[in-house]
């Protein structure tokens, strides 16, 4: 099952953060999302024309984050948001952060309403 289409599980602590291996399996199934220099964490940049779209954005990821109960760290510009994935009570990664990470680009698919194609909003 791709990774968008799954749902994130709660994380209490008690497990292992991924392997290096498999963050890195996990990462080629995403766009252009990169490891932190730790390995404990994944982000990406977000470009936007305005504002405006750019909180349209972070609104949106709120959203997903509410939904699946995982949030990011978000450093928000005024053109671009960098968006950060980190599971905390493991102090690494999960497969949460990249369930979520996937969500987060389907909001850029040629399917969804009011996106232009190649990530512009």
């Amino acid at each position: 099952m791709a990774l968008a289409d799954r749902r994130c599980e709660a994380c209490h602590g008690g497990i292992p953060p991924l392997s290096d291996e498999r963050a890195r399996e996990l990462l080629g199934e995403l766009d252009g999302w990169a490891l932190g220099e730790t390995g404990k964490t994944i982000h990406k940049w977000f470009a936007f024309k305005n504002f405006h779209q750019t909180m349209a954005f972070v609104n949106a990821v709120a959203w997903i984050a509410h939904q699946q109960d995982h949030h990011p760290d978000l450093l928000v510009r005024y053109s671009r948001c960098e968006v950060t994935y980190f599971t905390h009570a493991i102090s690494g990664l999960s497969e949460n952060d990249f369930i979520c990470a996937a969500k987060v680009d389907q909001l850029f698919s040629a399917e969804a309403p009011g996106v232009k194609s190649g990530g512009v909003w």
